[in-house]
């Protein structure tokens, strides 16, 4: 006869020797594995307003700086409302100085004093985004319309910008150098500008492209108008009647074109994504959320040890040569006001070299629907936290920075002692592709650099996609490392 009881014990002391050992090895899972968490379990009720509050700044922000000169123009706005006045106002700088200095209008480089003014922490980032700009000579008028001619700037997919309504920005030079800004679609009552596609009906042939050619670039002519003048005689009514608008309106003329800075960007508010309102669409985000959030930790950052700079720079998405780019040599130039200002016995390249910075750019983040692009396992997620990533690039690391393992390690302590939410990543597989940052342009200088920002999805469209959390977790790391 078997004894139940005996059975029934037995059999409950093995459940729960396993269920010991199954705890066990649970501890040990959680001590070893890496885990990405969302971010949002972490917070509490009123942290969550925080990441809210702060992401309505931010939609202000971006909203109003769709070009680099207009972004320039809000970040001095800023600065200046935080006590910081512009480099050329000092004879000298101390501890807790607050300044900063433009260059032509599109690079802004703001500092912060501190104990130690040679010991640097720099966060760098990129105030352009991708967008259509204009050829020198660009309206005509073909088939009632006048038209103008774009050149796109960036990486972009051609196809994204056709049938979206546009806004225009931007400066031109009369003849006589007088300079005129222009600011089109902005306001409530201006009117806007489309680039019209084909329509479905006719498009078969257009459909057999591959995707890169669906849109040619010289398809991308932008609707200026249709109205003629009154006059019969005029065989190109429609484009006189424009030019006579400016004219009249602005005191411009054709070729006045040539001298002209004019960008067209989606002509859009920012706007909150999904029913809980976790993500922020945008244009711009890239690489703006970089700028707004290490802008906001400069200016909200209290009593630095190391003199705390941050580095807005221009022509990131077209390789950032050209004398605004990173690739010049703007940091170093500052870095000579900089020495004579506070009386350092160091070269502009020594004190640079001693330096620690972040390239402040922002990556891809995994979508549910192409996660056939992506490695799972080293891909950004939205609301997982700031991205820490060692390198960007493609293929083989080119065009990338490479942090050391040191500086990397230095940044994952600094993210775990803030208590900061953070994840590494990586911009797709490795024979996909991936993109460069300004990291190795800055690190040129000896200093130690990596990459540090939130991820997107529609990265380079004319709508990118953001989590309040991770915009917010960028802010907080930015702090914590011109504090630390």
């Amino acid at each position: 006869m078997v004894n139940r009881s005996l059975e029934i014990r037995l059999d409950n002391e093995g459940k729960f020797m396993q269920e010991e050992k199954k705890s066990e090895n649970k501890q040990l899972e959680e001590k070893l594995f890496y885990k990405k968490e969302s971010s949002w379990l972490d917070y509490d009720e009123n942290r969550e307003k925080e990441v809210f509050a702060f992401a309505e700044d931010y939609k202000d922000f971006i909203g109003k700086s769709k070009t680099e000169r207009l972004c320039v123009k809000n970040i001095i706005e800023i600065l200046e409302k935080s006590g910081f006045k512009t480099i050329d106002k000092f004879t000298s700088l101390k501890k807790g100085d607050k300044g900063y200095r433009v260059f032509k209008g599109k690079t802004v480089t703001a500092f912060v004093v501190g104990d130690d003014p040679a010991s640097l922490r720099i966060i760098g980032s990129h105030l352009d985004s991708p967008r259509l700009d204009l050829k020198p000579n660009p309206l005509y008028q073909s088939h009632e319309l006048a038209l103008l001619q774009s050149h796109y700037y960036g990486g972009i997919k051609k196809f994204h910008w056709v049938n979206i309504p546009l806004e225009l920005h931007g400066v031109i030079f009369t003849r006589e150098g007088k300079e005129i800004s222009l600011s089109i679609g902005s306001n409530p009552g201006d009117p806007l500008f489309i680039i019209p596609d084909l329509l479905p009906h006719l498009a078969k042939d257009q459909m057999k492209k591959e995707a890169t050619k669906v849109i040619e670039g010289e398809e991308l002519n932008i609707i200026f108008g249709h109205i003629p003048i009154r006059d019969k005689e005029i065989k190109e009514g429609i484009k006189l009647n424009i030019l006579k608008y400016l004219n009249d309106r602005y005191g411009l003329i054709e070729e006045d074109f040539i001298t002209a800075e004019l960008e067209f960007v989606p002509a859009q508010r920012p706007i909150d994504i999904g029913l809980d309102r976790g993500l922020v669409a945008a244009y711009g985000h890239d690489d703006r959320v970089c700028v707004y959030s290490s802008l906001r930790a400069l200016v909200d950052a209290t009593d630095v040890s190391k003199t705390a700079i941050g580095y807005f720079s221009d022509k990131e998405e077209t390789g950032s040569y050209g004398d605004t780019g990173a690739e010049s040599f703007a940091l170093i130039n500052f870095a000579s006001h900089y020495i004579r200002l506070t009386g350092l016995d160091l070269s502009p390249w020594m004190l640079l070299e001693n330096a620690k910075a972040i390239s402040a750019d922002v990556t891809g983040a995994m979508d549910p629907t192409f996660s056939s692009v992506n490695d799972p396992q080293n891909v950004s997620y939205l609301g997982k936290g700031v991205s820490i990533e060692k390198y960007g690039g493609g293929g083989g690391k080119y065009n990338t920075n490479d942090a050391h393992a040191e500086y990397t390690q230095y940044m994952r302590h600094l993210a775990m002692k803030n208590k900061i939410p953070w994840q590494t990543g990586e911009m797709g597989k490795l024979d996909i592709g991936g993109g460069g940052t300004i990291a190795m342009f800055m690190s040129r200088y000896g200093m130690d650099c990596i990459d540090v920002g939130p991820c997107l999805l529609g990265m380079h469209s004319p709508c990118e996609v953001a989590s309040k959390g991770d915009i917010f977790s960028a802010y907080l790391l930015y702090k914590a490392f011109f504090m630390d």
